[in-house]
Order: C-alpha cells, then sequence, then structure tokens
C-alpha cells in the first residue's frame, strides 16, 4: 500500500453544499460548464481541468474532512457510504482546499502530476436531515480525499448508498460531457483575449473621458510634474503643447513664466528681472534662484514687491498668496524636459491668475497662433 500523508485533517464550514480543490484561481473564476459534465460520480466534479467541485449532503455547518496522499493506491475500506473516483492533475503547485465565499482557505501539498482521486464520504443523509443540530456545532457527515499518483482514467462510481449522493450522480449524468482539454483550452484564451480587449477599451474610454476626449500620447502619460493639473484645466492646451517641437515647447514654457511673474508683479524687480532674463537666454539661474528655499523670503522681504492674493483656479480657496503662486512658473521653465517645462510654467501661471485662468489660456493661443489652436479672436 505505500506510506502516506496528511495533507489536511479537521472540520469546515461549508455553504451551499460545496467547497473546492483549486489550482488555478485565476483561470477558474468563470467555468463554462458544470464541473461534473460527463461523470458517473455528482459529489466529485473533476471535469475542469486542476479544479475539483467537492458536493455535500449538508446545506450549511460544519464538516469533517480528511485530504490524504498516497505512494500507492490506497487499500478500499467499505465501511464509507459513497465512495467514486475521478482522476486529477493540478494545473500549478498553488493548490488549496476553498470553502464557498473566501470562507477559508487551506493548502494542499501536491505536485503538477496526474493522480487518481479516491473519495469517500458518510452521514450525508442524516447532516441534511439534522441540520439544525449541525447548525449548533454537531459534525455527523464526514468526507476522505485520498490522492495517489496515477495516469488519467475515466470516472468510476464504487459505491452509492444514500439518496443525497444518488440525487447528485443523477445530476452529473444529465449534464453534456464537457469540451476536450484542447477545445477548453482555446475557449479559455479566447475568453481571456476578449477581456483584454475590453480592458483595453474600458481603459482608452477612461482616458479619453479624463483628457478631454482625445486619447493621450505615451509622452503625456509618462511625463512628471503637473501635467494632471494642466489636464484637469485645459486638456486640448496639455495636446498641444504635446505636438510641439522642443524649441517651441521651451518658447511656450518662458512666455508662461513671464505672464506669471508679469501677473504678480515681480518682472520689474531688478534681481527678479535677471533671473527672467537668464531663463530666456538658456543660462542658469542666478541667486537667489539657484536655490528655491529662499526665494520666497527675499520676495517676501523686498518692499518692492507687492503682496497681493488670488483664488485658486476653481474659486473654491480664498486669499492665496499671487506671488508664491508664480514663482514655481520659472522653476518650471527650465526644467530639463521642454514638455514637462511647458505644462509646469503654464500650469504656474494659470494658479497665478486664479480663476482668470482662462484668460491665460487665451493669451497663450494668440501667442503661439497656429500652434496651440485657435485664439479668441480667431
Amino acid at each position: 500500500m505505500g506510506s502516506l500523508r496528511t495533507l489536511f485533517s479537521g472540520d469546515v464550514h461549508v455553504s451551499y453544499s460545496q467547497l473546492y480543490v483549486v489550482s488555478d484561481p485565476e483561470g477558474q473564476q468563470d467555468i463554462p460548464y458544470d464541473p461534473r459534465a460527463g461523470q458517473l460520480s455528482g459529489l466529485c466534479g473533476a471535469a475542469v481541468p486542476g479544479y475539483l467541485f467537492l458536493t455535500t449532503g449538508l446545506h450549511t455547518g460544519p464538516v469533517g474532512y480528511t485530504v490524504e496522499l498516497h505512494e500507492a493506491e490506497p487499500a478500499l475500506d467499505e465501511r464509507w457510504e459513497e465512495i467514486a473516483e475521478v482522476s486529477f492533475r493540478p494545473v500549478s503547485a498553488d493548490v488549496t482546499l476553498e470553502l464557498w465565499g473566501g470562507d477559508g482557505s487551506f493548502p494542499l501539498d501536491l505536485d503538477t502530476v496526474d493522480y487518481r482521486l479516491r473519495h469517500s464520504a458518510s452521514g450525508l443523509d442524516e447532516a441534511s436531515e439534522r441540520e439544525l443540530e449541525c447548525l449548533d456545532g454537531l459534525v455527523i457527515e464526514r468526507h476522505l480525499l485520498q490522492f495517489w499518483p496515477a495516469p488519467p482514467a475515466r470516472d468510476r462510481l464504487i459505491k452509492q448508498t444514500g439518496s443525497s449522493a444518488a440525487y447528485w450522480h443523477e445530476v452529473a449524468r444529465e449534464e453534456p460531457d464537457p469540451p476536450a482539454p484542447e477545445q477548453f483550452a482555446e475557449s479559455r484564451r479566447l475568453a481571456r483575449e476578449e477581456e483584454e480587449r475590453a480592458a483595453e477599451e474600458r481603459h482608452e474610454r477612461w482616458l479619453r473621458q479624463e483628457w478631454g476626449g482625445e486619447l493621450p500620447s505615451e509622452r503625456l502619460l509618462n511625463v512628471r510634474g503637473n501635467v494632471a493639473g494642466m489636464r484637469e484645466l485645459a486638456p486640448e492646451l496639455a495636446h498641444a503643447l504635446d505636438r510641439l517641437s522642443p524649441d517651441r515647447q521651451r518658447a511656450v514654457a518662458r512666455w508662461a513664466a513671464r505672464r506669471a511673474y508679469e501677473k504678480a508683479g515681480l518682472a520689474d524687480v531688478d534681481w527678479i528681472a535677471a533671473a527672467l532674463d537668464a531663463a530666456g537666454r538658456g543660462q542658469p539661474l542666478p541667486a537667489p534662484f539657484d536655490t528655491r528655499e529662499t526665494v520666497l523670503d527675499r520676495v517676501l522681504d523686498d518692499p518692492r514687491v507687492p503682496q497681493t492674493t488670488v483664488a485658486s483656479t476653481d474659486g473654491r480657496v480664498p486669499n492665496m498668496l499671487q506671488q508664491s503662486m508664480a514663482i514655481p512658473a520659472l522653476y518650471g521653465a527650465v526644467e530639463d524636459d521642454p514638455l514637462r517645462a511647458a505644462l509646469d510654467a503654464l500650469y504656474a501661471a494659470a494658479v497665478t491668475y486664479g480663476p482668470a485662468c482662462d484668460t491665460l489660456f487665451a493669451e497663450a493661443r494668440s501667442a503661439f497662433s497656429g500652434e496651440l489652436g485657435p485664439s479668441a479672436n480667431a
């Protein structure tokens, strides 16, 4: 008979008279036919590759389960009321005994080889008749699963005693034969392809909705910085900026930085004007713009710099310091990536304008006529 290992032993709480042995959780979410299809036995459905559908007499409550792995076929124990055999091969090394609805999962140490499984059970009818007592914790029904290596073979009904088993055996026999393995694999492949196609379509619809009805390029999707802000305020401008050459993107970035600083009353202060001029010539920003931490303090300390407030672009947040909103535009304009530079500088200029940001966008379209779409006067 050979040695055996007990892979699981204990009482499990079943629901809807079912539990499962699963080795392919992703592929067994939607099984296209009854797992008992084409079988003589209805208590252990093995028609789906890598999957076992186990049926109990008890609808809801505790059932005793033991799972054994044998080196060779074990001796038949006729004391069990119901006995059947099926063939089973895991499709992965991750094999588990699963309860209905995710109520429990127990690992089973099975290799990905062909097995014969003897399913023995007793107490199905009695447990069904005494379900209220079982709900209080009484364990009447018991099952034994015995695996051993063996080549695939037809399922076999060895012993039938109770009416519950007879009912499920009849259910299995009324089911049409399952598709051949190659047909099943092909249907799974087609189903996966269809799901992938549907997922791509859903993602594309979401992208179009997020980006103003136009699909964004990979550059727009992957550029960092304040692209999300521009997408929310003016997605059509984000697309237009993406279509510009790097030189024109840089030109927009420098223009937007200057407009932000002009709007905030910063552009005419000598040390700030020097930084704007350096950015316009493509040179490094001079002090104090060489470190961001010092710039706002310098702005606040300079009596020549006005301190004005602006609301957020949606008007919900009032009294934000307009000069603070403008400062990032210059840093955006000198970003290494010209697309990010244009997006960041234009967004910073937009929040500097606040609720009047549409005015800024109209100015941008006019300044770059034909490159960022029609201007307000077109």
